[in-house]
């Protein structure tokens, strides 16, 4: 059913019930986008410049890049001791041939791929 016949049905309900007959679809279209247009201008006056998008997409890159990074340290320094991978290049990749990588900061529980202390050997 599209929104003619709709508004032929609900006319015809009011009418039986003696209400008054809806308005006919599209009537109200300009004037719902202004207050939309109106709103969206209200909330970027009331809205403070940090929670502003620009802001806060600035704050969301800057904090995945950081994550990243320190992910990225946290891994290279553990995964030499931790079964890294040299690749042809001589770059260490932490974790090759392991599946997952696991979290960042994270020791593994069963004490697999530590280095023995220096004076132990």
């Amino acid at each position: 059913m599209n929104a003619g016949q709709q508004h032929l049905l609900d006319t015809y309900r009011a009418a039986q019930r003696g209400e008054a007959a809806p308005p006919a679809p599209g009537t109200h279209t300009v004037r719902t986008a202004r207050e939309i247009q109106q709103w969206y201008r209200f909330r970027a006056v009331v809205t403070a410049p940090a929670d502003r998008l620009p802001a806060r997409l600035r704050r969301a890159v800057h904090s995945a890049a950081a994550g990243l990074l320190r992910r990225g340290t946290t891994e290279r320094v553990d995964g030499a001791a931790d079964g890294a991978a040299e690749g042809a290049d001589g770059v260490v990749r932490p974790g090759a041939g392991r599946g997952p990588m696991p979290e960042a900061g994270r020791v593994p529980a069963s004490g697999v791929g530590r280095v023995p202390m220096s004076g132990a050997m």
